[in-house]
Formats: structure tokens, C-alpha cells, sequence
């Protein structure tokens, strides 16, 4: 279909369906993610990230093409999640600024904005390394400069720009060793191919089939694959993905980092902002270092040994907002075992909201006395939250591995509680940093305790040690004894096959973990159950309790108590429903 210019609309319309075609097949990106960190999450940052930008033009009405890629770099830029996410939205940000005065594009007016985006990402970038989006991006764009003065048919355009991403994307293994090293393409690069062909295929009406591309100098093709209708290289099978393959040691700036700085607001609100002197600072313990500045906020991305010295740097400038912390180390565990505190591949939370949310309705939040003690907890499945409830915890966040609470999140509950001192139950390994976070930007305003529980036994045991009639620091003592005496057993289902301590997993097997540590693992659940439980209870214990997980069988849970009373008749057991997703049962073993 010949068509010399698009105007608001078909701009709007081509972006939808990018939004749409990689939204769909998120999961391939993410099983390619190998740089800068193996932690499996590009697809997921970049979906948010389109997600985001639809979302504000959906609510923004109509205009011309530059009007349009205004509002949808805003969306892009507020919404950015990771590494992949912000860089994308300096693709559409250089995009909007070069458009923005058209209300409609021709070929060279289109490709010309396709260059000054990749010229905004190249520069947001401390240290851009080739063989990633940024190559796939660079390589289309400049195609583009080239057959727009070819063309006056912005499809015939297109069609060229995508064939010549898709040859970069399948040229990213010989310019990024790793790549090579595990056998794939660039996860950025390969989602925005998918957002590129969502584009041509607005423009022509018709589904881009899957053309499996060749692997540079190699030879070796990627096999075809219905769910996955763009390049890849020798793709793994689905339990030896990417990530497998490389070690999580090897994640040296282990935290990633994201948050905006409110120029206008804050200890520095005004003062002289040196863009090139505040990525420098934060290159001393970091890398993967996105900069986007203007008058009134810093949009920063960071993967940082040191966050609180990253964050205390940003202080300097303003008021920081909407942070997010994730440790890249726990993330790959998680993800090469599905383990404790797991982050399991992402199609086992496709019934989960991807965003914490309040359980909490605003209408039951305490009255405005202020009472001496307030609690936060952080919870999955009704039954759990339910049983916090009953404890007296005011707020209970919604969150996981993979939907893990913000540092704003937990902020926001914090000022939500009328209380004169607040105690934070994480109960998630990869959560107690942003809780953390929260506490310190809060310091000197709100008094706020995290007590690092990492599981939900060990929150479960803090809230039951806590005496309203004991002051702060008692409590604290208290509730991190309890912390330290429960031992916290796990039982879920192996994703992929995988050694682990010497022990054989096999993908779909059940695997039982004992405070971190994968220990036991069989074809049922109830034997899997059994074999953990024997380890647990092997010190001689007095109390389990058991929370059944929302899959979890009426008749397995009956014959696993059974067994326990019949093995271990000395032992108290107490069978709680959890209601909580991915795991089948938490145990807590107490003496």
C-alpha cells in the first residue's frame, strides 16, 4: 500500500501496533537478556516502556504527528524502566524534537527523525556499546537518511528500515562477545525489531512473517519458532535459557538503579546542575549510566555498587522520585532456579498485577490520633495478607520478585500511617533495600524501622513477637530474634533443568527449598514436600506451619499432615491457606 506521508493518526496507529507486537512476544526478549546483566528483563522494561507512552496518548486526544510524538516521548520518559526501557525513550524523544513542528511526515522528514533519535539516545548514553539496541537503532536510522531520498513512499520506507535492523540485529553477536559466547542476538535490539515491524505492518495491513535470520560469518539460523516472528540466533531451549549460561558472580555493579530528580523541589532546588561531572561521580561505582536532563527533572538509570552514595549525589540537585532498586544478583538466581524469593520466568505471573498495589482501603486507614506504632508488611495471596492483617499491620503491599514494592511505594505507606514510630516487614530478600531506602530519605521526618525479614515465615514470626507495651528499640531486639529462629522452607517447580549444589534438576519437577538453598527436588510434590520437611525437622524441632499456595490440593496437604503427624508425633502442626502464587507451600519450622 503506496503512501507518500502519514499524518497524527497513522503515527498514533503504527505506534499502537509496535506497542502491541512487542508486548506479545516480551518473553523471547526477555530469554535473550545477557548485557549488560543476565537478568532476564529487557522484554518486561521495554513492554512497560511502550505501555507507558500508549497509555498517555490514549488519554491525550488527536493532533499532528509532532504533537503526537510529544506526548508519546512523555509517556516514554516518565514510564522508562531499565536499561532498555530509558534508552528507548530517547529513541522517541530525538524522534519527537526533529518532528515537531509537522503535522504530517514524508519519507526524508521521517527518516530524519529516526537520525536525531538515535543521536539523543547515543548522547544519553555514559559509554555506548555496540552489538545492543543502540547498533540495530544507529544502522536503521542511517539506511534510512539513505533510501528516503529514493523513495517518496513512506512504506516502501519502512519495509527497508526493518530489513535493515533485522540485518544488524543478526551482525549484534560479532560485535558483543557474549552475545556470541551464549548464541543470541541483542534482547534490546530484538524488541525493537518487533516494535519496527508493528510499524510496517499498520502501514501495509499485513503480519510480518517469520524470516529466520542468519547469524553473521556463522551460518548458523535460527529455527522457527510461531511465538518468535523476528531474528534470533540458535535460540536455547526453554530450560537452558541465556541467562543459564553465564555466571551471576560475574554481575559487578549489581544494583540497578532508576529514579527521577525534582529540580524544583528538595535540598538543591536551583542549584547549578554539571551533567558531565554527575555522570563522571557516578561512574566510579557504575556503569550501564543514563543521563536525561532538563530544566525541571533528571531522569537517571545507573547499575551502581554503592546506591546509597548514587542517591545521596542526586540529593544535591533536588527531590528524588519514583525510585527503583533492584539487586541483578538475586534477580539471575532466581531465575536460573526459581528459588527462594524467586523471580520465575515471567509466563508464571501472567495472572499477577505487574504493580504493587494497597490492600489497604483508604478508608480503613487508622484515625488521625496518633498511635505509638504502626505497621507495613509486604505480602502475596489473600490468605497471608489476611493473616498480617489479624496481626494489626496497617498497610500491606502487594509485591513479589518480580513486582517488587518501589522506594515511592513504601514512602507512600509510610505517610499514609498516623503512628509516632513504624515497623517494615519486607519478608522478600530483594525488597529489603527499596524498603531501606524509604526509611533513610524519611529520616529526620518519620521514624521508621525495616526489620529484615526475608520470607514470609519470618514476617509472620516478627509480627507475633512485637509487644504493643515494649518501646522501639525492644521491639526491634525482639523481632529480629524471631527473624533469626524460624527456618523458612519453600516448595515450587523447576522451570528449567539445571545442576544446583550437585543436585540434578529436571524442568518440570518439584523442588523444595530450605532458607535459600535448593535441598530437595521430585517428580510429586508431595514427595518433594516430604524430603524438604525431613531436613527441616531435623534439629529436633516443635512447631510447623504450613501455608497452602492457591494450587495447592486439598488431598496432597491432607496426606502431607498426615505424614507429618505420623513421622514426627512430638511436632505441633498448624495449616494455615496462604492463597499465595508460584509456591505450593511456605513452611515455617520453629522449636
Amino acid at each position: 500500500m503506496s503512501k507518500r506521508s502519514i499524518n497524527g493518526t497513522d503515527f498514533t496507529a503504527m505506534v499502537l501496533a509496535g506497542a502491541e507486537r512487542l508486548g506479545q512476544h516480551a518473553e523471547h526478549v526477555n530469554s535473550l537478556n545477557v548485557f549488560p546483566v543476565p537478568d532476564g528483563d529487557t522484554g518486561t522494561n521495554m513492554n512497560l516502556t511502550m505501555t507507558a507512552g500508549v497509555t498517555e496518548l490514549k488519554n491525550s486526544g488527536t493532533g499532528g504527528v509532532g504533537s503526537r510524538a510529544g506526548v508519546l516521548s512523555k509517556g516514554l520518559l516518565m514510564g522508562a524502566r531499565g536499561n532498555s526501557g530509558v534508552i528507548l525513550s530517547q529513541l522517541f524523544r530525538g524522534f519527537s524534537r526533529s518532528v515537531a513542528a509537522y503535522d504530517e511526515l514524508n519519507t526524508v522528514q521521517f527518516a530524519a527523525g529516526l537520525q536525531s533519535g538515535v543521536d539523543t539516545a547515543y548522547k544519553a548514553v555514559v559509554k555506548p556499546v555496540e552489538g545492543t539496541i543502540l547498533t540495530v537503532a544507529k544502522e536503521a536510522a542511517k539506511h534510512a537518511v539513505f533510501y528516503a531520498r529514493r523513495t517518496t513512499d513512506i512504506t516502501e520506507l519502512m519495509t527497508e528500515v526493518l530489513a535493515k535492523a533485522k540485518e544488524a540485529l543478526a551482525s549484534t553477536p560479532e560485535l558483543l562477545p557474549v552475545l556470541k559466547q551464549v548464541g543470541v542476538v541483542d534482547s534490546g535490539g530484538q524488541g525493537l525489531v518487533y516494535i519496527y515491524e508493528g510499524f510496517l505492518e499498520q502501514l501495509t495491513g499485513k503480519v510480518q512473517p517469520y524470516i529466520p535470520a542468519q547469524v553473521a560469518a556463522s551460518g548458523v539460523s535460527a529455527p522457527a519458532r510461531p511465538e518468535a516472528p523476528t531474528a534470533a540466533v540458535n535460540h536455547p531451549a526453554h530450560h537452558a535459557s541465556a541467562q543459564a549460561q553465564l555466571d551471576t558472580e560475574d554481575i559487578e555493579f549489581l544494583y540497578d538503579m532508576e529514579f527521577f530528580i525534582n529540580r524544583k523541589l528538595g535540598a538543591g532546588p536551583g542549584s547549578h546542575f554539571d551533567e558531565d561531572q554527575f555522570r563522571k561521580a557516578l561512574s566510579v561505582n557504575g556503569d550501564s549510566i543514563i543521563v536525561i536532563a532538563d530544566d525541571e527533572v533528571i531522569k537517571v538509570h545507573v547499575h551502581s555498587k554503592a546506591p546509597g552514595e548514587v542517591l545521596n549525589l542526586a540529593l544535591r540537585y533536588g527531590e528524588i522520585t519514583q525510585i527503583h532498586i533492584l539487586n541483578m544478583r538475586e534477580q539471575h538466581r532466581d531465575l536460573l532456579t526459581a528459588g527462594m524469593d524467586a523471580a520465575p520466568m515471567p509466563e508464571l505471573f501472567a495472572e499477577i498485577p505487574a504493580e504493587p498495589v494497597r490492600e489497604t482501603d483508604p478508608a480503613e486507614l487508622p484515625a488521625h490520633e496518633i498511635a505509638p506504632y504502626g505497621f507495613i508488611a509486604v505480602a502475596s495471596g489473600q490468605g497471608i495478607t489476611d493473616i498480617f492483617k489479624s496481626l494489626g499491620v496497617d498497610v500491606v503491599l502487594s509485591g513479589g520478585q518480580t513486582m517488587n514494592p518501589s522506594t515511592e511505594d513504601f514512602v507512600k505507606a509510610i505517610h499514609s500511617i498516623s503512628a509516632q514510630h513504624i515497623f517494615v516487614l519486607p519478608n522478600n530478600s530483594n525488597i529489603v533495600l527499596a524498603a531501606q531506602q524509604a526509611r533513610d530519605l524519611l529520616e529526620g521526618e518519620r521514624s521508621v524501622t525495616v526489620i529484615p525479614s526475608k520470607s514470609i515465615p519470618q514476617g509472620i514470626a516478627a509480627a507475633f513477637a512485637f509487644q504493643e507495651e515494649e518501646n522501639a528499640d525492644s521491639n526491634t531486639d525482639n523481632m529480629i530474634r524471631a527473624v533469626q529462629h524460624v527456618k523458612t522452607g519453600q516448595v515450587t517447580y523447576a522451570v528449567r533443568d539445571t545442576v544446583f549444589d550437585d543436585l540434578e534438576i529436571t524442568a518440570g519437577h518439584y523442588i523444595g527449598i530450605a532458607d535459600s538453598k535448593i535441598v530437595s527436588t521430585e517428580e510429586g510434590l508431595l514427595e518433594t514436600s516430604q524430603a524438604l520437611l525431613a531436613k527441616m525437622l531435623a534439629g529436633g524441632d516443635e512447631i510447623v506451619t504450613i501455608l497452602v499456595g492457591e494450587e495447592a490440593t486439598p488431598e496432597t496437604t491432607g496426606l502431607l499432615s498426615a505424614w507429618i503427624h505420623d513421622t514426627y508425633p512430638d511436632v505441633e502442626v498448624e495449616v494455615h491457606n496462604g492463597g499465595q502464587p508460584i509456591y505450593y507451600y511456605l513452611f515455617s519450622v520453629e522449636s
